[in-house]
């Protein structure tokens, strides 16, 4: 063919090309290709030619664009928490499910084995501190365990515990699970007994209004960190089409990025606890005046449920449902456009 047809033929396409930019995946990859094989014929025929040079330009703005200066929106980490996080749980929302159901059912054990069994809460929670709880109880300080030491000193020792909890369920999945299932059910059982203390004195909805300001959080970011340590587990025990290296490989990596994004949730907890909490329990100590009204309680109990159900559920399954996706290089794309 000669130079002047060649050119003629496709020299629309390639000002296409030039000029108007695609955000597609698939439509870039097809006209990377198909400049590749223009360039190659156009190298082979006419190797001095402009068009040649011309070719060669475009094709390399393309390829720039995919693996040098692509341009994102988004920081990368604004764009971690508001996609490629959520996106990462509705690909295992089986495995948060499972979970879940698995940490309630070790709770209710915790509580049936309470009600039938009176020394079963010791056992689990040791005769010191349900000595101690029920002294408070009779003293009128029901939650008195909760300002018994500086705030401060609470908060840097229970952001530290729960962390310590969320890498011991993080690690338990290179036990296939078994280790990571261990620490739902201490964590369960000692849930459920620990309820059990307070709603069988008349104070449960007093528990829960001072408890589980931080607990809603807490609890559910120990859930999810068992949710990593399972993923961990899953990689190894299910490969699927993948060999079990790569398989592990995903995995282990899928479940680092959950582990690592509880850390502000569980600093959020310890804060509350220290924090909040201690303020709450005043309001049910008979010796004290002061504390917070019920409704912050109320507010803080709803926002945290609704935050941790909106995010880790409603969330990824809205973009999941809008065709966003996560390439391999981390980037988020989207398989059709948003027409509501």
């Amino acid at each position: 063919m000669r130079e002047a047809m060649f050119i003629k033929k496709n020299a629309e396409r390639w000002k296409e090309y030039q000029h108007e930019q695609t955000d597609n995946p698939d439509v870039t990859a097809e006209r990377f290709v198909n400049l590749i094989d223009d360039l190659s014929y156009a190298k082979t025929f006419y190797p001095k030619s402009k068009v040649t040079r011309w070719i060669n330009g475009i094709a390399a703005g393309i390829y720039q664009s995919i693996y040098q200066n692509r341009k994102e929106k988004y920081s990368r980490i604004f764009q971690f928490w508001k996609y490629e996080l959520p996106l990462l749980f509705k690909k295992y929302h089986r495995i948060l499910l499972f979970t879940t159901v698995l940490f309630l059912l070790f709770i209710a054990i915790g509580v049936f084995s309470s009600i039938y069994d009176p020394e079963f809460v010791r056992g689990i929670l040791g005769d010191n501190y349900v000595d101690m709880t029920e002294d408070n109880i009779a003293k009128g300080d029901p939650f008195g365990v909760y300002k018994s030491d500086n705030p401060f000193t609470m908060f840097v020792t229970i952001a530290f515990n729960n962390i310590r909890v969320a890498f011991l369920a993080f690690i338990g999945g290179f036990t296939l699970g078994y280790f990571t299932i261990r620490v739902l059910w201490s964590n369960g059982i000692m849930l459920g007994a620990f309820q059990y203390i307070f709603f069988s004195k008349g104070l449960g909805i007093k528990s829960i209004l001072v408890i589980w300001i931080h607990g809603t959080i807490e609890i559910s970011s120990i859930v999810i960190a068992a949710t990593a340590g399972l993923i961990l587990a899953n990689g190894i025990l299910f490969p699927g089409t993948f060999s079990r290296m790569v398989s592990f490989r995903r995995g282990a990596k899928d479940a680092a990025k959950v582990l690592i994004c509880l850390v502000p949730f569980f600093i959020v907890a310890a804060f509350f606890e220290s924090y909040v909490t201690h303020l709450m329990s005043q309001t049910y100590d008979t010796d004290q005046n002061g504390g917070l009204p019920v409704w912050v309680s109320l507010l803080i109990l709803a926002a945290s449920l609704a935050f941790v159900i909106w995010y880790f559920i409603i969330l990824p399954i809205r973009l999941h449902q809008k065709g966003y996706y996560i390439q391999k290089d981390g980037i988020i794309n989207r398989l059709k456009e948003d027409h509501a």
